[in-house]
């Protein structure tokens, strides 16, 4: 009612402005400052201004007429509508792609790399993940994922997967997936449980786990390795010993295609 309450403020104002001295005499003043316009005036001037019966009408109706009718009302609530489905649109389009997207900036080279190391001295156990743009030295022990922009080189324990540009271990302990972008080393006395994916790979130590590598991977005269092996060349040398499949499935020559091939 508020806004009918207005409206029939502007209409008062408006008889007030354009009204003659006939109209003059249905107004009745309480005093000379103050003037007071009835309901039964503002009715009849309406209807002298106008010339239609809208004041008779429904409130309602009223209302619609005030906006331009009921299409206006329509194609705002269309638009609003619209607009609202757009908003959804971008949620779901943010939460789909928008946190892939933010996943995708925490991956390996996707940022530039800092020039700094961090140390994880003897004697010192993080417990939780880890997370840097640097290269990370751990001499001591970590709980939890890490996932550098740089080199991880690891003399101690991890117990969680890892993932750097380049990963060397010597001497380690390390319980997860090892992932780089680059090469991987693992000398001898390490023991690694877990898959590794990289570039190319070296092996010194024992591994249980698969390993991918698109390039080639060496197994020294010291390496165990119980899982297997797909890469694109395989070198082992004297005194290796490996427990499970190995294929060269990245090699530039195909087994299989030139068999078919041969038949014929």
């Amino acid at each position: 009612m508020g806004f009918f309450q207005d409206l029939k403020e502007d209409l008062s104002q408006a008889v007030n402005e354009l009204m003659d001295d006939d109209s003059a005499e249905k107004v009745t003043a309480e005093s000379e400052d103050e003037v007071v316009v009835t309901d039964e005036y503002i009715m009849d001037d309406a209807k002298e201004i106008d010339g239609t019966e809208s004041m008779d009408q429904p409130e309602d109706t009223l209302l619609e007429e005030t906006f331009s009718g009921t299409e206006d009302i329509e194609a705002e609530e269309d638009s609003v509508e619209n607009l609202l489905k757009e908003l959804d649109l971008l949620k779901e389009e943010k939460g789909e792609k928008g946190y892939k997207a933010m996943d995708e900036a925490r991956t390996i080279g996707h940022d530039e790399v800092i020039d700094e190391t961090a140390i994880i001295t003897k004697g010192m156990i993080i417990s939780g993940d880890v997370n840097s743009q640097g290269s990370l030295d751990v001499i001591g022990g970590i709980i939890g994922n890490i996932e550098i922009l740089g080199k991880l080189n690891v003399t101690g324990n991890i117990q969680g997967n890892s993932k750097a540009a380049e990963v060397y271990a010597d001497s380690a302990k390390i319980t997860g997936e090892i992932v780089s972008t680059g090469n991987v080393k693992i000398g001898p006395s390490s023991v690694i449980i877990g898959n590794i994916v990289a570039t190319c790979a070296v092996i010194a130590g024992a591994v249980k786990g698969d390993i991918d590598v698109h390039g080639p991977v060496v197994l020294d005269t010291s390496a165990i390795v119980m899982g297997n092996i797909k890469s694109k060349s395989v070198q082992i040398n004297n005194g290796a010993v490996i427990e499970g499949l190995c294929s060269q499935c990245y090699a530039d020559v195909s087994p299989t295609s030139f068999f078919e091939e041969f038949k014929k």
